[in-house]
C-alpha cells in the first residue's frame, strides 16, 4: 500500500549522484560552490532567461548529459512549511511521473538548513510515491506497467529522529487516503469493519464493537436514528485502543465514518451526492493518526472511536420532526436528515468522554458552511478550550496543514432552541452551521473533557494541497500527530 521506507532509505555519497537517473536538488538561497551538473543548470537558466533566484518561486527541470533528469528548487528558510511543501511537491512531481525505481535527493547549505530541507523533501517524495487504489483495466501488452518507487537515497543528510516521524506520517497519510478513495460498494459498514479488524490485528490494537443491537439496548438513539435506515443494519461504533507500556496519559480520537451519504429523506441532488463515499474521511483520518502514533511508538495511550454507518432511505429511516433520545438522555428534534454526521458523532463523543481522556479530538467532513467560509485550502477548528485551539493552529503551521479557529460562544445555542425537545439538530436557515454543529456536539461531551473539533473542509482539493499531490490529501494526520506530541 505504500513504499517500505524503513528498508528503502539510503544515505548517499556524492559519487552516487553521477549514477542516478532521477535527481531532486534542494538548494539554499545562496548558490553552493562545486554543484554537480552545474553546467546543465546554467544552460537551462540561460535558455529560459531565468536566474538562480527564480528557483525560489518554481522548480526547473533539466535533462543531464548522462541521460538522467534533474529538478532544481531553492528553499528559503523564511518560507512557511506549507509553501516549502508546495514547492517540493511541484518539483518532485515530474520525476515521480516517470515511475523511477530510485529517487535521489541532494540537499545543500549549512547543517541546520540541510537537515530541514532533507526532512521536508523526504516526506514530500515518500508521501507522493505511495501507491493508491485505482480500478482501471490492465495496461496494453505494449504499454509498460507502472512500477512503485523502491528506493529513496539522500545526499547531505545524517539520519535522525525526523526520519522516524516522516516515516510514521507517510504510513498514516497513505492509509487515510486509501480508505477515503475506496469505492462505496467496497466499503460498506460491514466491509469497513472487516478492514478495521484486520488492521487492528496487524497493529496490535484492542478492539471493541458496539453494533446496532447493543446501541439500541444502551439507548444511543442519536446514532441508531441514522443507522436504522440501512438494510442490513450493520452500523456500529468501534473502539480501538493503542496502549503502550508506561503511557503517561490517555487521549481520544473520534471519527465520522459515513460510508455513503444520500442525505436520507432530505435527498441530495446528484451534484451533491457525487463523492459522498468520502463522507467517512473523518474516521479515516482518525485511523491514520492512530497508525502514525503506533508506527512511531508514541508514549501515550490512545482510544480511537469510529462512528461507522450509512445515511440511506428506507421505511425505517429517520425523518424531519422525529424526536430521538441520545445516549446521555438529551432529546433531539430532527430538522434535516442530511445533518446525520452530528447525530452519529453525538453518542460517540459521549462514549469517548465517559472514559475521561486527558483531551479529545474529533474529525468530520461535517458542514458545507465550513467550505463556504474557508474554501478547500484550510480546515476549521472549534472547541471548548481556547488554549487547545491555539496549539492546533500552531501545529498546523508547523507541518503545513493549515487550520483556522472559529467562535464557540454559547449565545449561538439560542438558534438551536426547540419547543418540543431539549435541542434542535440544526436550523433550516443555514448561516453559521459549522458553529451550530459544534455547539450541538458539545452537549454530548461529559466530564468537561478538553476537546477540539476538526471540520475537514480541505480534505479534497483538485490538484493536491501542500505536500500531497492527490486530490484526496489525507489532511489532518500530520496536524494531529504533531498536536499530540506537543501536548
Amino acid at each position: 500500500m505504500s513504499v517500505s521506507l524503513k528498508q528503502n532509505l539510503i544515505i548517499a555519497d556524492e559519487k552516487s549522484l553521477v549514477g542516478s537517473t532521477h535527481l531532486l536538488f534542494v538548494l539554499p538561497a545562496t548558490r553552493p560552490k562545486n554543484l554537480p551538473f552545474s553546467e546543465a543548470l546554467d544552460a537551462k537558466l540561460k535558455r529560459t532567461n531565468k536566474k538562480y533566484s527564480d528557483l525560489l518561486k518554481t522548480a526547473l527541470i533539466t535533462d543531464l548529459p548522462n541521460g538522467a533528469v534533474a529538478s532544481w528548487i531553492v528553499l528559503d528558510n523564511d518560507l512557511s512549511v506549507f509553501k516549502r511543501h508546495t514547492l517540493l511537491r511541484k518539483a518532485v512531481k515530474p520525476l515521480l511521473d516517470e515511475n523511477p525505481a530510485t529517487l535521489t535527493i541532494a540537499v545543500y547549505g549549512v547543517d541546520a538548513v540541510r537537515q530541514q530541507a532533507a526532512k521536508d523533501a523526504f516526506y514530500v517524495a515518500a508521501v507522493n510515491a505511495a501507491e493508491l487504489p485505482e480500478r482501471k483495466g490492465k495496461p496494453a501488452k505494449d504499454e509498460p506497467k507502472a512500477q512503485p518507487l523502491k528506493m529513496i537515497q539522500i545526499f547531505g543528510w545524517s539520519e535522525d529522529d525526523a526520519y522516524l516521524d516522516a516515516q510514521a506520517l507517510v504510513a498514516g497519510n497513505t492509509l487515510t487516503r486509501t480508505l477515503t478513495m475506496t469505492p462505496p460498494n467496497e466499503l460498506t459498514p460491514t466491509l469497513y469493519l472487516d478492514k478495521i479488524k484486520k488492521l487492528a490485528k496487524t497493529q496490535g490494537w484492542k478492539t471493541e464493537v458496539f453494533d446496532m443491537k447493543k446501541l439500541k439496548k444502551m439507548g444511543a438513539g442519536a446514532f441508531v436514528a441514522v443507522g436504522q435506515g440501512s438494510d442490513p443494519q450493520d452500523a456500529a461504533i468501534v473502539r480501538l485502543t493503542y496502549a503502550p507500556k508506561k503511557a503517561a496519559q490517555t487521549m481520544a480520537l473520534v471519527g465520522k465514518g459515513i460510508c455513503f451519504d444520500t442525505g436520507g429523506h432530505n435527498l441530495k441532488p446528484a451534484k451533491y451526492m457525487n463523492g459522498m463515499h468520502e463522507d467517512m474521511n473523518g474516521s479515516a483520518v482518525a485511523l491514520g493518526v492512530l497508525t502514525a502514533a503506533t508506527e512511531a511508538k508514541l508514549p501515550i495511550k490512545i482510544d480511537c472511536w469510529l462512528a461507522i454507518a450509512q445515511n440511506h432511505i428506507g421505511p425505517l429511516a429517520y425523518k424531519q420532526n422525529d424526536v430521538v433520545t441520545a445516549l446521555n438522555g438529551t432529546t433531539i428534534e430532527i430538522v434535516h436528515t442530511d445533518a446525520e454526521g452530528r447525530m452519529v458523532l453525538a453518542d460517540t463523543l459521549t462514549l469517548a468522554s465517559r472514559e475521561k481522556p486527558a483531551f479529545m479530538i474529533d474529525f468530520a467532513t461535517l458542514t458545507g458552511s465550513m467550505v463556504s467560509a474557508l474554501g478547500d485550502r484550510y480546515s476549521g477548528v472549534l472547541g471548548n478550550k481556547p488554549e487547545l485551539l491555539c496549539k492546533a493552529v500552531g501545529a498546523g503551521s508547523k507541518v503545513g496543514e493549515r487550520v483556522c479557529a472559529f467562535p464557540f460562544d454559547d449565545d449561538y445555542d439560542e438558534d438551536l432552541e426547540s419547543s418540543i425537545a431539549d435541542i434542535k439538530q440544526c436550523t433550516l436557515e443555514g448561516g453559521a452551521d459549522h458553529v451550530h454543529a459544534t455547539r450541538f456536539l458539545s452537549k454530548f461531551i461529559e466530564n468537561d473533557t478538553p476537546w477540539v473539533h476538526v471540520d475537514l473542509s480541505s480534505y479534497n482539493r483538485k490538484g493536491g494541497l501542500g505536500a500531497v499531490a492527490s486530490d484526496v490529501n489525507g489532511f489532518g494526520v500530520a496536524l494531529t500527530y504533531t498536536l499530540i506530541k506537543s501536548l
